[in-house]
């Protein structure tokens, strides 16, 4: 197969790719556009994998087999290894759960579907990104996936005379249309979908077909001036580094932001080995001894810096983290020079069928973990504690509908009609509701959940950070108004919003000022009267109005404080733990959202007066079971069991 003449500033152009990946996730805060590191990567793949393609197609000698070949000797050496070491890591250093779904993810990346995996697993309760130690395999999944895709469509072409050129372009356009419109109703999907991220691979290949069909005119088109490439090589590196500084994790990502790291790659790359920072810059010799050992590098420090976080239970110190960036530098020079140098020299069908098994080896090892092999600390009972750490699936068993406009979740048909709104915490009540339409469908109420994740149903309030909230919270505002519904129960993390027990600032806004509400200020009294107004006004509407108050919440709270011991060292689960301190705060609060549910009218559900006795609240159940999914939410099999302090509201009477 034809192979592009090397290029030493294509190394340097991997290298500013993976040191910005590597500084976002090492020290987030001193790059926080880092991560469009991954985007100058795809454009690299799609230009010279495309150039690899075309070029042996007009030279009469592509062959797949070798295509795929070569792809084996490059990809499966580190990657398996890679694999290996976090597959024996997590053995030893994880819990059950945390062992189990590693498994997943390595199976997911030995298969190159890890997107997908990391797709499916994304929602409100998902893990922590900073605690998956393969979550980085994401980007290799869309390569290996546009591998398939590309040498078929491009032979395709070749062989039916069709214009590459105009073909690649009207693909590349539907796949940034497709991001573009999905990056806001579907943030997730836009992100991990194949669909919405070909185009930055496309990009590099529409600039490789380029490149050839100018090369192959006749007569040869004159050499471009030098200015030419001198500006394509600044305005490349300075559309990178206006997207290193101007791209946010927080913005919609790929979006349009994603043009400045592509366009600004393939800028570089249509620059030429003699454009001004091309040559002095890129080129360089630490530069391309970076680029050389990229994909090692990349696919070394993530690992190690969530085995960092997992261990110190938080973030490492910052020397800690240069450390481990050190490290990784030396683990993908290692990998580099004796063991992807050995296999690519090694060509023979025996190496291939070596990596090939490999790969399904680790595939093999992840599926065993995922079905329930036990790490070193896998105890039974340290199993059921992690075990209530991923019980999250609320609103499973439910109908999706509407009530006129408004998408709800439904269960139950009975003549009643109730309608629960809020955040996660009236999610977490969802489990109670089909276990009682399950055991006595002829009394509960047809039952409709409308929630959206960390936005307080109350009006004025909204938080920083959580842009989708106003427009869901109108929506369900709107919903308990409807003359449709009999019955509305307001409730939310109540401690979250009021007490300053969370990560967001929350603020009251009246018309242009805007109230802090997390330091108990004149926000917070805002927005209580603001709360009383709402729920005086449904009660008069003729509904029936509750207010469901929260349960206890804080880090003791957590399944992972039922257990005791070092990550490095044996970790087990306690027993006879059932309860854990309730915070005076939260307690006051309790009682001054009783006070305001009365005064409004409305009917309050104490939760606390349940779950808490003497000033301390339950956290596990006494088969030593948490309670809690994590330091703020019931788990489903606990309120499906225990939660019947809603039964009034949603069933009927005995007849």
């Amino acid at each position: 197969m034809m192979h592009p003449k090397y290029r030493p500033d294509i190394d340097g152009l991997r290298a500013v790719a993976v040191a910005s990946v590597l500084a976002f996730h090492a020290f987030p805060d001193a790059l926080p556009g880092g991560f469009i590191g991954v985007d100058i990567f795809f454009v690299i793949s799609g230009f010279l994998i495309t150039t690899i393609i075309m070029q042996s197609h007009a030279a009469g000698d592509f062959s797949y087999r070798d295509f795929y070949a070569r792809r084996i000797r490059r990809i499966f050496p580190a990657l398996t290894l890679v694999l290996l070491a976090t597959l024996g890591f997590g053995w030893y250093a994880l819990l059950p759960r945390e062992f189990t779904e590693l498994g997943k993810q390595a199976a997911g990346g030995a298969a190159f579907i890890a997107n997908f995996v990391f797709w499916s697993e994304a929602g409100y309760f998902d893990t922590a990104a900073e605690t998956k130690p393969l979550l980085h395999l994401w980007s290799l999944g869309i390569e290996e996936q546009f591998y398939i895709f590309w040498p078929l469509l491009l032979a395709l072409a070749w062989r039916r005379r069709w214009p590459v050129l105009r073909l690649l372009w009207v693909l590349a356009v539907a796949s940034f249309l497709v991001n573009v419109l999905t990056i806001h109703p579907y943030r997730t999907a836009a992100f991990y979908s194949p669909a919405s991220r070909f185009w930055e691979l496309m990009v590099g290949g529409i600039l490789a077909c380029m490149r050839l069909k100018a090369a192959g005119k006749a007569p040869a088109p004159a050499p471009a001036p030098a200015w030419r490439s001198h500006l394509q090589s600044c305005l490349g590196v300075g559309l990178i580094v206006l997207g290193l500084v101007m791209t946010r994790s927080d913005k919609a990502f790929p979006g349009w932001w994603a043009l400045l790291p592509t366009l600004g790659a393939a800028s570089c790359i249509a620059a030429g080995p003699a454009g001004l920072l091309n040559r002095h810059v890129l080129a360089s010799r630490p530069m391309v001894w970076i680029g050389l050992i990229s994909y090692p590098l990349y696919l070394w420090h993530w690992p190690l810096l969530v085995y960092a976080r997992i261990v110190e239970e938080g973030e490492p110190a910052a020397w800690i983290r240069a450390c481990l960036v050190l490290a990784s530098m030396a683990l993908a020079w290692l990998t580099y020079r004796f063991v992807e140098r050995f296999t690519r020299a090694r060509t023979q069908v025996g190496m291939l069928r070596s990596l090939v098994a490999g790969s399904m080896a680790i595939a093999v090892a992840g599926l065993l973990a995922l079905g329930g092999m036990p790490p070193r600390n896998g105890s039974d009972l340290l199993r059921k504690v992690t075990d209530a750490t991923v019980d999250d699936n609320y609103y499973a068993g439910f109908e999706q509908q509407k009530i006129g406009a408004y998408p709800v979740k439904r269960v139950g048909s009975g003549p009643r009609t109730v309608l629960l709104i809020g955040d996660s915490h009236i999610l977490q009540y969802a489990p109670r509701a089909l276990a009682l339409a399950g055991s006595a469908p002829a009394r509960v109420a047809t039952t409709y959940f409308s929630t959206y994740g960390a936005c307080p149903p109350v009006p004025g309030m909204v938080a920083e950070g959580n842009p989708g909230c106003e427009k869901a919270r109108d929506e369900m505002l709107a919903l308990a108004l409807d003359p449709r519904i009999d019955t509305v129960v307001v409730g939310a993390c109540w401690n979250c919003y009021f007490t300053g027990n969370f990560a967001l600032p929350f603020y009251f806004r009246e018309g242009d000022a805007a109230y802090l509400v997390n330091n108990g200020g004149e926000g917070l009294g805002r927005s209580l009267a603001s709360l009383e107004q709402l729920l005086a006004e449904l009660v008069r509407q003729k509904k029936k109005v509750y207010l469901l108050l929260d349960n206890a919440s804080g880090p003791e709270f957590e399944p992972r404080r039922l257990i005791e011991g070092s990550r490095m060292g044996r970790m087990v689960a306690l027993r006879s733990t059932p309860t854990a301190p309730l915070p005076p705060e939260q307690a006051r609060l309790n009682e001054q959202l009783k006070a305001l549910a009365r005064a409004s009218g409305a009917e309050p559900i104490d939760v606390m007066a349940r779950l808490c006795s003497g000033g301390q609240c339950l956290r596990a159940t006494p088969d030593d079971a948490p309670v809690y999914k994590d330091r703020e939410h019931l788990r489903p099999a606990y309120v499906r069991q225990y939660a019947d302090y809603l039964d009034g509201v949603l069933l009927a009477p005995q007849p």
